[in-house]
C-alpha cells in the first residue's frame, strides 16, 4: 500500500471577512498527482501556503507524511519541495550556485548535495548549463532551475503553485512533462495549481475550486463522465454566431462559446437532434464530442446557481 502523504481535514483560513478557504479535505498518497483548478480567486493559492506551512489556517489540520505542520514544522517540512508563483532566484549566481544556497539552507553538506545537484540538473535538462550566470538564462530554464532547486533535498512531497504561469505553450509542455517524469520516476507525490484546465487533465486527480472550496473532485475521466453524449459542438460557428437558433430547441439546455466553435448542452445527443441543428448552420460541422473539463465546470456552476439562487 502507497503512503500517505497529505492528509488535510477541516481546512479554513479567512482574511477579515473573506474566507480564502473552506472546510477543504485532501488526502495524497506517495506516486500520485492531483491538480487543483479555478479561477482567479477560488483559493488555489492559498490553500498551497497552508499547506506549505507559509500560512496558519484558522481551522483545520496538515499533516505532511503523518507530521502535523502546526505542531512539527521543520519535521514536516522535511518531506516537501514548495515553487511558490514568485519563487526567487539569484540572478548574479549561476544555475550550480543557487542549487547550492537552497541544498544548504535545508543543511545538506556538500558531500550529499553536489552530486544530487548534478543529477537532478542532468533530470531537468539544465546539466550543460550549470555554470551560467541565473540572470541570462530563459524563463523556461529558470522555471526549471526553480524545480531543481524544490527538488535537491529529494522531498517526497512536491507542491506547485502555477509552476508555467507566463511562460510559452512549449514551455508549459516541456514542463509538465518534468512533472509527470517526477512522479514517474521518483515516486514523489504531486500538487499543483492551475488555471489551465488542459493542464489538470494530465493529473491523476483533479479538483475543481471556487469560493475557497473543493467543488468537484474526481479523475479527469470521471469528471467528464458526468456529461458523457451531452455535449454537442458546432465548430466553425465563429464568435459572433446567432445562439437563438440552437438555444430555442427543447433538448438544449446551454449554448457557451468555445473559441471559434459553439458547445450545446442537451438532454442527450443522437444522430437526429445533430441532423436538426446541421440544418441549423448549413456551413458548420455539428458533431457530438467529449465534454471538456470547463464544459464540466461551467455546467456544474451553473447548477449550483440554479439550486442556491
Amino acid at each position: 500500500m502507497k503512503d500517505l502523504l497529505v492528509d488535510i481535514q477541516g481546512l479554513k483560513k479567512s482574511f477579515g471577512p473573506i474566507t480564502a478557504v473552506s472546510d477543504v479535505a485532501i488526502k495524497l498518497y506517495a506516486g500520485d498527482l492531483l491538480g487543483l483548478t479555478g479561477p482567479d480567486g477560488a483559493g488555489k493559492t492559498t490553500l498551497m501556503r497552508l499547506m506549505a506551512g507559509a500560512m496558519t489556517p484558522d481551522t483545520g489540520q496538515v499533516l505532511i507524511n503523518g507530521f502535523d505542520m502546526a505542531k512539527f514544522p521543520d519535521q514536516a517540512r522535511e518531506h516537501l519541495g514548495y515553487l511558490s508563483q514568485n519563487f526567487s532566484l539569484y540572478e548574479d549566481l549561476t544555475v550550480l550556485e543557487n542549487i547550492r544556497f537552497f541544498a544548504e539552507v535545508r543543511g545538506i553538506s556538500p558531500d550529499h548535495w553536489h552530486p544530487r545537484a548534478m543529477e537532478i540538473l542532468e533530470f531537468v535538462d539544465l546539466a550543460e548549463f550549470s555554470d551560467r550566470i541565473t540572470g541570462k538564462l530563459s524563463g523556461g530554464m529558470k522555471q526549471k532551475l526553480g524545480l531543481a532547486s524544490a527538488l535537491v533535498h529529494q522531498p517526497r512531497l512536491l507542491l506547485l503553485d502555477e509552476p508555467t504561469r507566463g511562460v510559452d505553450p512549449v514551455t508549459r509542455q516541456d514542463f509538465w512533462q518534468l512533472i509527470l517524469k517526477i512522479v514517474a520516476e521518483e515516486g514523489v507525490g504531486v500538487i499543483v495549481s492551475t488555471p489551465h484546465m488542459d493542464e489538470v487533465a494530465r493529473c491523476q486527480q483533479v479538483g475543481m475550486m471556487k469560493g475557497g472550496k473543493i467543488l468537484l473532485k474526481g479523475s479527469a475521466r470521471e469528471l467528464r463522465d458526468t456529461l458523457a453524449d451531452r455535449i454537442i459542438e458546432i465548430h466553425g460557428a465563429g464568435r459572433s454566431a446567432d445562439r437563438t437558433k440552437c438555444s430555442s430547441l427543447s433538448e438544449v439546455q446551454d449554448v457557451r462559446s468555445f473559441g471559434e466553435s459553439l458547445h450545446l448542452q442537451v438532454l442527450k445527443s443522437s444522430p437526429a437532434l445533430i441532423k436538426k441543428i446541421q440544418k441549423l448552420y448549413p456551413n458548420c460541422e455539428v458533431r457530438s464530442i467529449t465534454p471538456t473539463l470547463e464544459d464540466v465546470f461551467i455546467a456544474f456552476m451553473e447548477q449550483r446557481e440554479r439550486i442556491h439562487g
